[in-house]
């Protein structure tokens, strides 16, 4: 499986979508400081993420969520936590 995920940032609360093999990982290399993208936006919350079965179809996918219309699909699909942590 290839997960597309979205952070977080406590610092700055704005997110961050990225892909990966291993979450767990990831996520823990994104809080540990070792993503030069995400170093100085941590803590880092998990607030969704996507199982894909290839990484054709995570990466395509990544990439519409990183888009406008997928942006908003996100807002849509996240709007009641966005509106405990608004």
């Amino acid at each position: 499986m290839v997960y597309i995920y979205l952070m977080q940032s406590k610092k700055d609360n704005l997110w961050y979508t990225g892909a990966t093999r291993d979450l767990k990982k990831r996520f823990k290399e994104h809080n540990d400081g070792k993503v030069k993208a995400t170093r100085d936006r941590r803590p880092f919350v998990l607030i969704y993420y996507e199982a894909c079965l290839n990484e054709h179809d995570a990466f395509t996918r990544e990439k519409y969520l990183k888009s406008g219309m997928g942006k908003r699909y996100l807002k849509n699909r996240l709007k009641r936590f966005l509106s405990l942590t608004g």
